[in-house]
């Protein structure tokens, strides 16, 4: 498929009309998060108009969906025509995009700005581009299309992180103490705009995630702790806009930390995302891992008991 044209789904369209007669939007980009949400529509009886973003979705995407579309990275005014088309007037953007695929030879062409894209970058956010003002300003380009973005956790609430110890593994007091001193220190990282993740050990900051992102902070985090016995934390901020950029824990980043012989993984309950949630518990088990939901208030301590 090209950027610039468009397919329906065949087997997806036949759906339409067999479910509810709500449309939700899905704006796709890399990994299973957005096979996850389409899923999670669906489950609710609602039809699924995704546009898939150009070289980022899944090739199984189209399969969870009743309607799909393809549309270039920065071409929103395309998003917006699609999913109107599609009936949809509130819409989820999840799913990566590599900023390393705007330096791949012969694609600038497929990465030329359309008009919105570039009232966004020169103009809304001229002032501020990182990610949380940009992510802002393209949901308000978007809703002057007649799009809504909403919330991204929506339709995905059974693979949400929850307060208190998830899996088998239990904390030691070590860890615990470490995740009551590194979650103060995360909070203010977040409200700074610096990263959404940290990596600390015996009370003391190894790693701060910055614009590399998480594997890169992981992999520095256990080259400077050798001995292993780190624990990485990793949420949204309070004042985090939940419509994207949602921070994520796949079965990959169990893999990495244990590969990096960290012992513990901390997140904010309700504000992280495990994909999927049941294949990342498993995994965290099987490589001696605890994972433990940290709740607004920062309680974190495994006598809370265990979260379903």
């Amino acid at each position: 498929m090209s950027a610039a044209g468009s397919s329906a789904v065949g087997t997806g369209a036949a759906r339409m009309g067999a479910v509810g007669s709500g449309a939700v939007g899905l704006i796709a980009g890399e990994g299973r998060l957005p096979i996850l949400v389409a899923d999670g529509i669906r489950a609710r009886g609602m039809r699924v108009a995704c546009v898939g973003l150009y070289g980022c979705y899944d090739p199984a995407l189209p399969s969870h969906c009743d309607e799909f579309r393809v549309a270039g990275i920065l071409q929103l005014g395309r998003w917006i025509r699609h999913l109107r088309r599609m009936g949809a007037h509130d819409a989820v953007m999840v799913g990566r995009v590599a900023k390393a695929r705007f330096h791949q030879p012969f694609r600038m062409l497929r990465q030329v700005p359309d008009w919105r894209a570039a009232r966004v970058y020169y103009l809304r956010a001229r002032h501020d581009r990182r990610s949380p003002a940009l992510l802002a300003a393209v949901a308000d380009e978007l809703l002057t299309g007649g799009v809504r973005l909403i919330d991204s956790t929506t339709h995905i609430a059974d693979h949400m992180a929850s307060a208190g110890v998830m899996g088998s593994v239990a904390p030691s007091p070590e860890v615990t103490r470490d995740v009551e001193f590194g979650w103060r220190v995360l909070l203010e990282s977040s409200r700074l705009g610096i990263g959404q993740c940290i990596a600390v050990r015996d009370r003391d900051v190894l790693a701060v995630e910055a614009i590399e992102g998480t594997d890169a902070m992981i992999e520095r985090a256990g080259s400077l702790c050798r001995a292993g016995g780190w624990t990485m934390l990793k949420t949204a901020g309070p004042s985090h806009d939940m419509r994207a950029d949602v921070p994520t824990i796949g079965v990959q980043t169990i893999e990495r930390l244990a590969r990096t012989h960290a012992r513990a993984l901390a997140v904010g309950a309700g504000r992280v995302i495990l994909i999927d949630r049941p294949a990342v518990l498993a995994a965290a088990d099987r490589a001696g891992i605890a994972v433990i939901g940290v709740s607004d208030g920062g309680h974190s301590s495994a006598s809370a008991g265990r979260a379903p």
